[in-house]
């Protein structure tokens, strides 16, 4: 078993933000976000790490990063730990073997953006909440109307829609991703920049859709996230990886039914089938999760880039 990292420090340098999984680091005008090993799960943390999760998820936004730049403006400068080492010794951060061996393979540098308010939600396949959504309207018999967004009727879990659908969304005040309309989305950002979040995340998702396609993989809905840099709209944070996105086995794909994937829903099912409330403290996570769930992590990023998290 990998060796994990739960929690990600630099001495004497403290994160300006501490999210779910990541640390972030002021370095100079740009941030260094280091990806941990945590997992979280209805808006809880595990306690248990998974092995190569920080790994894969840097390996897979760094793919995606330089595979979608003709298409948008992204926050990504660079994972090169020699590099980001240089940039923290000019702040003097003493490097040692210590420090590279936390870092390497899971940090990345990127510019400063100011990140919008609205999360940018793509959906291709009818899953997840929408398709609850779907069933809870009626949405099999007469249709629904979701969100601004009309439904046909007889539509299967997991069916691919007719068209993706962008269905922007907003953290409410206890945390959980709340769903909003466009219109909604248009009175927090205006009216111009929603339209542009919403033109930009449904071209990126196709793109990326056709690359995955072709290795296998079908991408049934991710989220994006943006902000403004120098007044440009930039892709930031991480972007279409297992913890933003549900990636399928095209193999094995058959609507009428939960797919088998390559992301958290391995460990969404095991929770529910726990008998967890879904409320604070998380439980502990036996070996086999642990040792499934890294799997598929690492499986995703070996399909998708060609090469485990590792070797980057």
């Amino acid at each position: 078993m990998h060796d994990t990292l739960y929690r990600a420090s630099i001495p004497g340098l403290t994160p300006v933000a501490s999210g779910k999984v990541r640390e972030i680091f002021e370095v100079g005008p740009t941030l260094l976000i280091v990806a941990t090993d945590r997992v979280s799960a209805y808006d809880s943390v595990m306690p248990t790490p998974i092995p190569m999760k920080g790994a894969v998820l840097t390996a897979l936004s760094r793919f995606w990063f330089r595979m979608l730049r003709p298409y948008v403006v992204t926050h990504y400068i660079t994972t090169d730990t020699d590099y980001i080492l240089a940039r923290l010794a000019e702040l003097g951060v003493e490097s040692s073997q210590y420090l590279r061996d936390r870092l390497h393979g899971r940090s990345m540098l990127v510019v400063k953006a100011e990140m919008l308010p609205v999360e940018c939600v793509v959906r291709g396949y009818l899953s997840g909440s929408l398709y609850a959504e779907y069933c809870s309207a009626g949405g099999t018999e007469h249709g629904a109307h979701i969100h601004g967004i009309s439904l046909p009727p007889g539509l299967r879990e997991s069916d691919q829609l007719p068209e993706p659908l962008f269905t922007p969304a907003i953290k409410a005040a206890s945390g959980h991703d709340q769903n909003i309309s466009f219109e909604e989305a248009a009175e927090i950002v205006g009216a111009e920049m929603a339209g542009k979040l919403r033109d930009t995340s449904l071209t990126v998702y196709k793109k990326a859709t056709e690359i995955a396609a072709s290795k296998g993989i079908i991408i049934a809905d991710t989220k994006f996230e943006f902000g403004l840099h120098n007044g440009v709209l930039t892709l930031a944070d991480e972007v279409l990886t297992p913890d933003s996105s549900r990636f399928w086995d095209a193999s094995l794909y058959a609507p009428g039914r939960p797919q088998p994937s390559f992301d958290k829903q391995y460990l969404r099912d095991w929770l529910v089938e726990s008998g967890w409330t879904k409320e604070p403290p998380a439980p502990a996570l036996p070996p086999d999760v642990v040792v499934e769930t890294s799997r598929r992590y690492v499986e995703a990023c070996v399909r998708l880039t060609g090469a485990g998290p590792t070797q980057f």
